[in-house]
């Protein structure tokens, strides 16, 4: 991995950011690896996976907002040809679309809903020969103080709809344990959910509900999810 880096993890965000830090502490990468990025967002980690792999990687970036892919592009302009972004529904990825060597989702798995297990096992498809998966997400139990502020904002702002699709989704948190029951279901060579304590310092709640991660992408997909009927999560 380089020394040197156009494209650090921003420090500014408070969110994606320290996600990301512990996405890329368990991801071996070399120049010229071909990576499927999803839940990708407004582009952390994916400008730096792309200036690690180089102009002989490649880096599809797919996220289901098409807000937030151009906001990505917007970012992105001409720089980092070999980085894609498109709007595409991880859930449902085209069957043409070439296998590659890691697959990376920086908080993703909460955009997995409502069928979890398939969608990472569907994942997992896409892997060549010796791959790597890794996704980051908040677990079971984590950060309800923080959840309890975004619930005030929304009751505060009237958001009723979001409100209870925001419940829904708290309630459905996957554990590591359950992510580790997937991996072990899934027959890889190895398999490895890792919970540990990580320091998020967000602003206020008012602050955090119009953070690009809701405002532009969870609060939509829970709307987009509300169409699909539920089915049980795998485990």
């Amino acid at each position: 991995m380089s020394q040197y880096t156009r494209w650090p993890l921003p420090k500014h965000d408070y969110w994606s950011t320290p996600f990301a830090e512990s996405l890329l502490r368990h991801l071996d990468l070399r120049p010229g690896l071909r990576i499927l990025d999803v839940a990708s967002g407004h582009g952390i980690p994916a400008f730096y996976l792309a200036e690690q792999v180089g102009p002989s990687g490649d880096v599809l970036a797919v996220d289901i907002s098409a807000g937030q892919v151009a906001r990505a592009r917007a970012i992105q302009g001409s720089q980092l040809p070999w980085l894609r972004f498109e709007c595409m529904d991880m859930r449902s990825l085209p069957p043409d679309l070439p296998t590659c060597d890691r697959i990376t989702g920086n908080l993703s798995v909460m955009f997995f809903r409502p069928n979890r297990f398939q969608t990472v096992g569907g994942l997992v498809e896409r892997l060549n020969p010796g791959g790597q998966l890794v996704l980051t997400f908040p677990s079971l139990g984590t950060f309800d103080s923080l959840w309890q502020r975004v619930d005030q904002m929304m009751i505060q702002k009237g958001l009723v709809d979001e409100r209870a699709r925001f419940q829904d989704y708290l309630h459905e948190r996957p554990s590591a344990r359950e992510g580790q029951g997937w991996l072990e279901t899934l027959d890889l060579e190895r398999a490895e959910a890792i919970e540990y304590p990580l320091e998020v310092a967000t602003g206020s709640g008012q602050e955090f509900l119009y953070h690009p991660l809701l405002r532009g992408g969870f609060l939509d997909v829970c709307m987009n999810v509300s169409k699909i009927s539920p089915s049980p999560t795998g485990s």
